[in-house]
């Protein structure tokens, strides 16, 4: 059975981490995706939003393995949505992305996001949207 592409852009955007639960990701390229904004509340969620841009990865992954992952009781209300996602190069693929399809406003969890800010210094995401993560984590 064929991988299906999966943005990440919370703490699953971590390959190693997935493959410590026991997943089997495929090769993971750093992406982003326009027009929509990280929110962090207990997790991380996007929302559209016109003119913002958010970085994560793209992995692919077995189905039978993105339903387990998101049956966790963690994150089993989030929903696929089809995204474009943009690559080095400018390169555009679509991709599945798990968002809340309902955002309260919560307070941030300010340890999820200093963790975010922790696998996206590792993976080299743009200096900027480090930045951004830092600053949702103090």
């Amino acid at each position: 059975m064929r991988n299906i592409d999966v943005f990440f852009y919370g703490l699953f955007m971590d390959r190693d981490a997935l493959r410590e639960q026991g997943f089997h990701p495929g090769a993971s390229a750093i992406a982003s995706v326009r027009d929509y904004e990280l929110r962090i509340g207990q997790r991380a969620t996007l929302v559209p939003q016109s003119g913002h841009t958010v970085w994560g990865t793209v992995m692919g992954l077995p189905p039978r393995e993105i339903e387990a992952l998101y049956s966790e009781p963690s994150v089993m209300d989030y929903r696929p949505e089809a995204v474009i996602t943009r690559r080095k190069g400018n390169e555009q693929s679509a991709a599945l992305c798990y968002n809340l399809m309902r955002v309260e406003a919560l307070e941030t969890n300010k340890a999820y996001a200093a963790a975010l800010h922790e696998v996206a210094a590792r993976l080299g995401l743009p200096i900027d949207y480090l930045c951004f993560l830092k600053d949702l984590s103090t």
